[in-house]
């Protein structure tokens, strides 16, 4: 049960939805020349852990990609520590890193939250066109507009939960997460 809404909530996931949002998506990197994924501010294990899952989407798809995240201020800096020092600590930038490099082409991907102001750069997200948001919460006041795809699915325990089923949908047998990235994953479902 949910306490707090205002409304009866009715679970209406299916995995047909997941996998349409995951062509979208495919469609969309190819007419993109970069994508940058972002959470929301003090990052979590959900924010982190999608963010990784969608930096391996990319990367299947064969699109540079990064993650904005403020390392200093995350909840999860442990799980970021432990990517760096596996090496791939290039995949982890700050906004002021990647702002001066946005174009007209760049994806940016929002996870674990639908909120602008919650989001970790504001800035990033007002400079791209193309947006894509993956989020779990209710609906609020406040929510980002104006995206391409907004894939909205209450009813899942996590962004993470998200992002793990279109990656069944996007992958070729070989295009597996890393043990790393499955562990990112399942950190994020199980905080959430």
């Amino acid at each position: 049960e949910f306490y707090g809404g205002v409304s009866r909530s009715v679970e209406k996931r299916s995995k047909v939805k997941s996998r349409i949002v995951a062509t979208a998506l495919r469609d969309l990197m190819q007419q993109c020349d970069s994508v940058l994924i972002m959470g929301h501010r003090l990052s979590d294990l959900d924010s982190v852990g999608s963010a990784v899952g969608m930096l391996r989407f990319c990367k299947i798809c064969q699109k540079p990609a990064a993650i904005v995240v403020n390392q200093k201020q995350s909840l999860a800096e442990n799980l970021i520590r432990q990517f760096c020092d596996a090496g791939f600590k290039d995949d982890f930038v700050s906004a002021d890193e990647v702002e001066s490099a946005i174009s007209d082409k760049t994806l940016l991907i929002v996870v674990d939250t639908h909120l602008v102001n919650m989001l970790e750069s504001p800035r990033i997200y007002e400079k791209c066109k193309n947006v894509v948001v993956i989020d779990h919460h209710r609906k609020c006041v406040g929510h980002i507009d104006n995206a391409v795809v907004f894939y909205h699915e209450p009813y899942a325990s996590s962004a993470s939960e998200l992002v793990s089923e279109l990656l069944q949908y996007i992958k070729d047998k070989d295009d597996k997460p890393t043990p790393l990235e499955a562990q990112a994953l399942l950190a994020g479902i199980m905080l959430d």
